[in-house]
């Protein structure tokens, strides 16, 4: 038996990959590198010493998605895989419709075939859309203001219906907040295509001279430094909040259940700033530019709901989480940059 998990090049796929590799599960990948690169696949070895099945495919393919399933005995699935800047949503909102819930759909469909109804699912917490009230629970109000929350919003409502029509199925969405870091051996990490969307490896290019100079977007919140507050995750906490879900809907437990992940509190874009001079010894510059609409103070999880069912909850703290995504700029300034070739003997 194995686990299949989609997107498993990504930022949280790789470290998810080796977090599953290190509990003892077989697991199978695949991705189209859309936004990653296959240089990834060979860190996740050289961390783990562990070989693994690897595909390189769209999940909108259904001949290629069931050769996956065709020749692995796939147990459960993570569901990583998705297109997820928030930004590129809204000039594109056709395109991320047709690769996140057309893609899901079909995943979903082949694993009905084959009979894997235990799923877990990578949401979002832009599914809360614009909440004033924190820390943000499960039960809150579920209200995306963007196509990408939106579709991760409707991807939830189809796994409900899913469910409704057939009670056999293990779902748990697990709604992220701000993952950051990387992999503390420094090989693992995020370094996106283009200008970085996020804000960690934005300040980690700017203390590195890859960039000019980051933007903050509004300086007059009502936060006690004026920045917008949000609950930034180690990606390895993260990764670790998957492998509990997998244990969880592994245990026969059916329903679709969904988790925050997050610490439970937040840090200001400063904070986060500053925190990243203190550990670098370098002067980050920035400008302060007009607020993003949408954008509201304070967001932070009520992770209570993870750590009760699922015995999960973050360890890692905000230095932690600076110093890692800095070993990580340092250690590869051009990224996951190589030569390597799929074809290799632990694939």
């Amino acid at each position: 038996m194995a686990i299949l998990i989609t997107g498993g090049s990504g930022f949280i796929g790789a470290h998810t990959s080796v977090e599953m590799l290190n509990a003892g599960y077989d697991i199978v990948l695949f991705d189209n590198f859309s936004n990653s690169q296959p240089e990834v696949l060979r860190r996740i070895y050289e961390v783990t010493n562990k070989s693994f099945r690897f595909y390189e495919l769209d999940m909108r393919d259904k001949q290629l998605l069931e050769k996956v399933f065709s020749e692995n005995s796939i147990d459960a699935v993570i569901h990583l895989a998705g297109l997820k800047a928030v930004g590129e949503s809204i000039h594109l909102p056709l395109k991320y419709y047709d690769n996140n819930i057309n893609g899901t759909v079909t995943l979903i469909e082949m694993m009905k075939k084959y009979e894997v109804k235990k799923l877990v699912f990578s949401s979002s917490a832009t599914v809360y859309g614009l909440q004033t009230q924190v820390p943000i629970s499960e039960d809150n109000l579920l209200e995306a203001t963007n196509p990408y929350g939106r579709s991760k919003l409707m991807i939830e409502e189809i796994l409900r219906d899913l469910y409704v029509s057939d009670k056999e199925w293990s779902i748990i969405p697990l709604r992220y907040f701000n993952p950051v870091g990387a992999h503390q051996s420094g090989r693992l990490g995020e370094y996106p295509n283009g200008t970085p969307n996020n804000l960690t490896p934005f300040i980690t290019q700017v203390a590195a001279g890859k960039l000019r100079e980051m933007n903050i977007y509004g300086n007059n919140y009502p936060t006690p430094d004026g920045t917008g507050i949000r609950d930034y995750l180690h990606v390895t906490d993260l990764a670790l909040g998957h492998v509990k879900a997998i244990e969880k809907v592994m245990s026969g437990a059916t329903g679709v259940n969904a988790y925050n992940l997050g610490t439970g509190r937040g840090y200001s874009v400063l904070e986060m700033i500053h925190t990243f001079e203190r550990i670098t010894g370098k002067i980050i510059p920035y400008s302060i530019v007009e607020r993003r609409p949408g954008d509201v103070a304070v967001c932070y999880a009520d992770p209570t709901k993870a750590k009760v069912e699922l015995g999960w909850e973050a360890h890692k703290g905000i230095e932690e989480m600076c110093i890692d995504a800095w070993r990580w700029q340092v250690n590869n300034p051009n990224g996951y940059e190589s030569s390597f070739e799929l074809e290799r003997s632990w694939v």
